[in-house]
């Protein structure tokens, strides 16, 4: 008592460091002078004061190893009193790792052959502590004939303590593995919770257990129904309910013998629907046996009654006042969600409230759950509702939530207008958070969608003037492309022509360019911003007759730029504008090359305008130096083609690096706008001589390019007309694009079977088959369909497959038909892979697998390089 005043007294560390150095002085001394046993009652009371002034010391966190031995010397006596506070010393003193432990081994084997069935406890409570593997090995025999003893406080002790020693000892397990269920039949509530405790200890150890536990499933459920049904017991009672730590306990047990068996199932229904229907939720107490009682409904194979209840129970846990019991409700529905959908869509309501909660944790757990609710039906009202949560949450959210709503608008949108709309909103409320990728699928859709292409400039025009002042550089880039591609389509006669509940757009040429010169001056304005609305402008010349001086003004006003390319475009639009030949071509935004994705490999990241390509455009040459085509609409584009663009592969850039000589004037031409050209033909045989018109067309640009554009230099000699083709390839060879480039024959894909499987991945009880198809007329996509099998006892949770293919190659994963793969199943889990390898090269992928199994965080890599031939 004075140590602890003198210690609460101290205004320092420095000064609490000195009054336990000294009391740690004294303690030595009075160590080193007193004698062997406590043969005086005085002497015994002062060698209690000495070990509880050290147990104080050491829960400071000061040294104390001078005083372990003079708690073995208390746990020696023979007094209960002086056992008592040397077990208390030992259990703080020392642990498992200390070799001093040693030294204690036979007095615990004494003690627990005591007379006294407090001295046999004190030494089981300090087993359970504290014991190593040598010493479990030491002292099993002893806690296996007290788990049977008469005594229920020392069977009670026992079985605790050998849930210690079977952690330690795994071997010892067959000892206790009949012993254990014995406890059940036991009177005592202290007695049965010891024993199912050492019940689930023992099928976490040993997962074959479990089926031969699954034998004692009537008893649990009637032990269970007397504590719900019973009467008051004064002994056990907790705030009006009968033990609940009892229920919990065997409610734990029922989960994990009920689990992959609907015998067990079955039989414990009934008592499960009673605690649920019968157990008060207005205390703590009653609450947590709920929550029990709703991991074991969704854990077990129940029927779908019983899992609409629990999914009742868990909504009206989200109505509760303690945010601690809202957040296990909505943890719990997470993982419901992919068991039965249906039943918490009826609470969707409530959880879209969560959204809106003070508490972040909540907010962040109601997000993730709404996530998983969306689907085809709802995606409007969650859209909306997450639309509306984006405008006014935290910084810290916006980033997730936007990319996510990016996410459900591109996989559940039920038509395109509300696609644009949506995608739209996010642009303007979170701009600054939303992926490249988004942005450019928008682009993709809108060229895609021919007759949305006024809807979606209109959309463009009303986001991008309404916001302008805050407007994110995704926003920018968006409604800049959409004004410079379809920007004729806001005024005159088809900017009257709005879609059914459209706001009509009234706007003139000059509010158009106005728009786009506003942009240009933004100080925000990044450097791809710049990039886009000088294009934009660009490409509005021969449709704005009435402000192409104005347009060709502001262009030319950025020749003194600070910024490269912005000077760089300003001085070549410049430049192609005073060439009369080529003005209603080369700006026009509608450039139909034909064959050319939407964007180049520069651009892949949308840091520039969609591209020209010389290849394409030349393809289309003819008398008046630019075919009519020139003029039509982008032509619909497929992903694939985007894609391809993103990652070339090796050999491409060999061959771009090869063909590099004979291509400079297309080169040339395609840096001066910014944009990447696609020089490769993809034919099986060498290409003819092209025509006389087109070779001028192509002497023309030389000319253009070596003369006055470029400013001096010679020309360019113009391609040598190809040799005349040899004896045309059988039909069922596939064009190489590589070989295409330097001239020579095309390779053949490799034949393959039209349907073959083969095990990617087996370890441990997961087990993944792919099943590989060729579709007729597509060589170069192989469709894999990737089954997940489970041979253990237990369920894979959270289970998710990530794979990687080389560089060369594209692939795109479905949605797994569930996260979860249940035990003892063939195939019960699957999904769709699809690759696309148009150089026909060795296909090998990398597969990173990660599950939850029994609590444990599972993650393995693996790489497949066994696919056959041909795929």
């Amino acid at each position: 008592r004075d140590l602890i005043k003198q210690v609460r007294q101290c205004k320092t560390a420095a000064e609490e460091r000195d009054v336990v150095a000294k009391e740690s002085a004294a303690l030595r001394q009075a160590f080193k002078e007193q004698d062997g046993t406590y043969r005086h009652r005085q002497g015994a009371i002062a060698g209690q004061q000495r070990t509880t002034a050290l147990m104080y010391i050491h829960m400071l966190g000061y040294p104390t190893h001078f005083g372990q031995m003079e708690t073995l010397k208390l746990i020696a006596s023979n007094g209960f009193p002086e056992k008592r506070v040397g077990y208390l010393g030992l259990m703080i003193l020392l642990d498992e790792r200390q070799e001093v432990l040693m030294l204690v081994t036979n007095s615990l084997k004494n003690d627990m052959n005591s007379r006294n069935q407090y001295t046999v406890g004190l030494a089981l409570c300090a087993l359970g502590n504290i014991c190593s593997a040598e010493m479990a090995r030491d002292l099993g025999p002893e806690v296996e004939r007290l788990l049977v003893s008469q005594n229920p406080y020392l069977r009670k002790k026992a079985a605790l303590c050998a849930s210690r020693v079977l952690r330690k000892v795994p071997d010892m397990l067959e000892s206790f593995l009949e012993k254990a269920p014995r406890l059940l039949e036991d009177r005592s509530h202290s007695v049965l919770l010891a024993g199912v405790t050492l019940m689930l200890d023992i099928c976490a150890q040993e997962p074959a257990a479990v089926e031969a536990y699954r034998t004692h499933v009537p008893l649990l459920c009637r032990v269970l129904r007397s504590l719900i049904m019973g009467g008051f017991a004064p002994d056990y009672d907790v705030s009006d309910i009968n033990d609940p730590f009892l229920q919990v306990a065997i409610l734990r047990l029922l989960r994990v013998l009920g689990r992959g068996s609907a015998e067990a199932s079955d039989a414990m229904s009934d008592v499960l629907a009673q605690v649920a229907t019968n157990t008060e939720s207005a205390r703590n107490p009653g609450n947590a046996i709920l929550y029990e009682c709703v991991q074991t409904i969704m854990a077990v194979e129940s029927i779908g009654g019983l899992r609409v209840l629990a999914v009742n129970i868990l909504g009206r846990f989200l109505a509760n006042k303690d945010n601690n019991i809202r957040y296990v409700a909505l943890n719990t529905l997470a993982r419901v969600v992919g068991v039965d959908a249906a039943a918490v869509q009826r609470h969707r309501a409530t959880i879209v409230e969560c959204v809106k909660d003070a508490d972040i944790s909540i907010r962040r757990r109601a997000l993730e759950l709404v996530y998983a609710l969306v689907s085809e039906g709802n995606i409007r009202t969650l859209a909306r509702e997450l639309l509306d949560y984006l405008d006014v949450c935290d910084t810290e959210f916006k980033p997730d939530l936007a990319n996510k709503v990016c996410q459900l608008v591109q996989r559940y949108a039920p038509d395109k207008r509300w696609y644009i709309d949506s995608l739209l909103q996010v642009l303007v409320q979170a701009g600054a958070y939303v992926k490249d990728d988004a942005c450019r699928a928008l682009i993709l859709l809108v060229v895609n969608a021919s007759q949305l292409h006024g809807y979606a400039v209109r959309a463009s025009y009303r986001a991008l003037a309404g916001s302008l002042d805050k407007a994110q550089p995704s926003l920018l880039m968006v409604a800049t492309w959409c004004l410079g591609e379809y920007g004729e389509l806001l005024v005159g006669p088809e900017g009257s022509k709005v879609l059914e509940g459209e706001q009509p757009v009234s706007a003139s040429e000059a509010d158009v360019v106005g728009l786009l010169e506003a942009v240009v001056q933004l100080p925000s304005a990044s450097l791809a911003v710049r990039e886009y609305a000088l294009t934009a402008l660009a490409k509005l010349v021969p449709r704005f007759p009435g402000s192409a001086e104005r347009i060709k003004a502001m262009v030319a006003a950025y020749r003194q730029s600070s910024q490269l390319e912005v000077q760089t475009r300003s001085v070549e639009y410049s430049r192609l504008f005073n060439y009369p030949a080529i003005e209603p071509q080369l700006t026009c935004a509608h450039l139909a090359c034909q064959g050319q994705p939407l964007f180049g490999v520069q651009e892949a990241r949308m840091h520039h305008p969609p591209p020209f390509s010389v290849a394409g455009c030349t393809h289309a040459l003819g008398p008046s130096f630019f075919a009519p085509q020139v003029l039509e609409h982008m032509p619909p584009l497929e992903e694939s083609a985007y894609d391809a663009s993103l990652e070339p592969s090796e050999a491409s850039a060999a061959a771009s690096a090869a063909a590099a000589s004979t291509a400079s004037a297309a080169a040339d031409l395609a840096a001066l706008l910014g944009l990447d050209a696609g020089l490769a033909a993809t034919g099986a045989a060498p290409a003819a001589a092209p025509p006389a018109s087109q070779t001028s067309a192509v002497n023309a640009l030389s000319d253009l390019l070596a003369g006055d554009l470029l400013g001096g230099g010679g020309g360019v000699a113009p391609a040598p007309a190809a040799p005349a083709p040899a004896a045309a390839a059988p039909p069922a060879a596939t064009a190489d694009p590589v070989a295409g480039l330097f001239g020579g024959p095309a390779a053949a894909a490799p034949a393959a079977a039209a349907v073959q499987t083969i095990t990617a991945f087996a370890k441990g009880p997961l087990t993944v088959t792919f099943r590989l198809e060729k579709q007729p007329g597509s060589p170069a996509t192989t469709d894999i369909l990737a089954t997940y099998s489970n041979s253990g006892g237990a369920p894979l949770e959270s289970f998710t497959l990530q794979a990687a293919v080389p560089k060369a190659m594209q692939l795109r994963l479905e949605p797994a038909s569930a996260t979860s793969v249940p035990p003892h199943s063939a195939g019960g889990v699957s999904q769709r892979l699809h690759v696309t390898n148009s150089l026909h090269k060795a296909l090998v992928m990398r597969l990173r697998i990660n599950y939850s199994l029994g609590g444990q965080q599972v993650l393995e890599q693996a790489e497949v390089s066994t696919f056959p031939p041909g795929f």
